[in-house]
């Protein structure tokens, strides 16, 4: 196992790749919450910068795959009907990614914590924020915000989600959405982190080892979503993220 760095026994990559698979069945389901079950799972048994850099290309993939699903014209229709908010996102997630290498671990742990437990309780709870309709601006304000925090944490689907459920868009728009602009943020956030050192060759063996098995779990979700109650479905991830988000602030607080 000396080939995967920072893995120190057969327990800890157990746990990576239960992870790893939890995060694909969700996502299959779901249309999202890889990124945030992957970082909060991931960190609980490796460095914050670490697990950031194996959540890149399993993210990049699975969101390739789902966007496509219904085809290559609908996924380019998608690209045009959101691009001002895929621009934004991009350029603030190439930008806060420079602050990964500057910034301490509980600062980290708090920077993911929080956006993750407070998406989470906040629907939990039965908010459900409803918008007339899409603008311009309102895509460039909600696509700066998730480019700003997933350039830092990996995690951009909360304000992406919120976003799209509070404007009403059609579940089949919406998992297509969502695969397109979780894509493009990572093919953005991979550039990013080559050029912070964050993701980097002794990193590459661990996130290739876990992509077969995120794969496998969104394989497992796809086939899943017409016979689980969606709603119901969504409230159990919805309480997984906000335990993982909330332990990963008390880790920030405590240290």
């Amino acid at each position: 196992m000396e080939y995967l760095h920072g893995i120190d026994g057969i327990g800890t990559l157990l746990f990576i790749l239960a992870v790893a698979t939890f995060s694909g069945v969700v996502k299959g389901v779901v249309g999202f919450a890889m990124p945030m079950i992957l970082i909060s799972g991931m960190t609980l048994v490796l460095p914050p910068e670490q697990a950031l850099a194996a959540l890149i290309l399993p993210t990049l993939l699975t969101n390739v795959w789902q966007s496509l699903r219904q085809g290559l014209q609908s996924a380019l229709q998608t690209i045009r009907e959101f691009r001002v908010f895929l621009l934004c996102l991009v350029l603030l997630l190439v930008m806060s990614a420079q602050l990964v290498r500057i910034l301490e671990p509980q600062m980290l742990y708090a920077l993911i914590g929080l956006p993750v437990a407070l998406f989470s309780v906040l629907q939990l709870a039965g908010w459900k924020p409803k918008l007339s309709a899409r603008s311009t601006r309102l895509d460039a304000v909600i696509g700066s915000f998730a480019g700003f925090v997933g350039g830092i944490s990996g995690v951009w689907g909360p304000p992406t989600v919120s976003y799209l459920t509070a404007v009403n868009t059609p579940k089949q728009d919406q998992m297509r959405a969502q695969g397109v602009i979780y894509g493009i943020g990572a093919i953005a956030l991979a550039g990013a982190h080559l050029q912070t050192g964050v993701l980097r060759s002794e990193n590459l063996p661990l996130t290739l080892t876990i992509l077969p098995f995120a794969f496998a779990g969104l394989w497992i979700g796809f086939r899943l979503q017409d016979q689980i109650p969606q709603e119901k479905f969504r409230m159990l991830t919805l309480v997984v993220l906000a335990v993982a988000g909330l332990n990963l602030i008390r880790r920030a607080v405590l240290g």
